[in-house]
């Protein structure tokens, strides 16, 4: 298992939260129960950047919290390239003041639903999206976050 985090941001991200951004990654696996090797990549990065690549990949000129860049086919290559998640640092504390929690649960929270992503699964319908919820609920409860 191989997970990469780029601080691109003007945010700190201390050691601490990067251990929980790891741990999370874990739990998601877990959760999931994915039993191959893989790796994932997770670059923080600022508005600008995320806006852009909002625009780019999804025709959308706006700034949004999590971006994820599903890679994983089913085949036989191990280490498994499950994808890259990307998260906007300022947009993650606007949320975490929003919801009225601190900025590390709001990462986490980022990352597994990135990682519910890379992992295959998406919220456009409701069935989907309650899956998904439930996923990210239990992911949560496993890191002791849950609201």
């Amino acid at each position: 298992m191989e997970i990469y985090i780029d601080n691109r941001s003007k945010g700190d991200l201390s050691g601490e939260m990067i251990g929980m951004i790891e741990e999370t990654v874990n739990k998601a696996i877990e959760v999931e129960g994915f039993k191959l090797d893989f790796e994932v990549s997770i670059s923080i990065v600022d508005e600008e950047e995320i806006k852009n690549l909002n625009n780019t990949y999804r025709n959308k000129d706006s700034i949004t919290d999590v971006l994820s860049f599903p890679m994983y086919e089913d085949d036989d290559l191990e280490p498994v390239l499950l994808g890259d998640i990307i998260i906007c640092m300022q947009r993650a504390a606007e949320q975490a003041g929003s919801y009225g929690h601190g900025l590390e649960r709001e990462m986490c929270y980022l990352t597994a639903h990135g990682m519910l992503h890379l992992l295959g699964y998406d919220h456009m319908g409701s069935e989907e999206k309650t899956e998904m919820r439930s996923k990210e609920k239990k992911i949560m409860e496993k890191l002791n976050l849950q609201r």
